[in-house]
């Protein structure tokens, strides 16, 4: 996943993936007690509303959404099916991968930078 070659230095390819994994793995815990939230923006990007920066670890909403999709929790999955539902529209794939985001919870979206 793109999120695994954002390394620190002297990181190595698996030390960061098993951050990656260790993020993701939190953040699908936090989904299931709704401590955070998914929200999918107007063009279908998703922003996961109140994952601070210490828990998330330099991954990116897209990477988070894409490893949990992949290997998450059902429960988790459930929560971003319910955001879609809320939102009235799914989760583009394409908005994802052009680096649609939001730094403020879903207030307010960005292309990639």
């Amino acid at each position: 996943m793109p999120c695994d070659t954002r390394l620190k230095p002297r990181q190595t390819i698996q030390e960061r993936a098993a951050e990656v994994r260790r993020a993701v793995s939190g953040l699908d815990a936090l989904l299931t007690k709704r401590r955070v939230t998914a929200k999918v923006g107007p063009q279908g990007s998703i922003t996961f509303v109140g994952w601070d920066e210490k828990d998330r670890d330099a991954v990116t909403d897209a990477c988070a959404y894409r490893r949990i999709m992949a290997t998450g929790s059902a429960l988790a999955k459930a929560e971003i099916a319910r955001a879609e539902q809320l939102a009235g529209r799914a989760v583009n794939k394409q908005a994802l991968a052009h680096g649609v985001h939001s730094h403020d919870g879903g207030k307010t979206w960005h292309h990639g930078h």
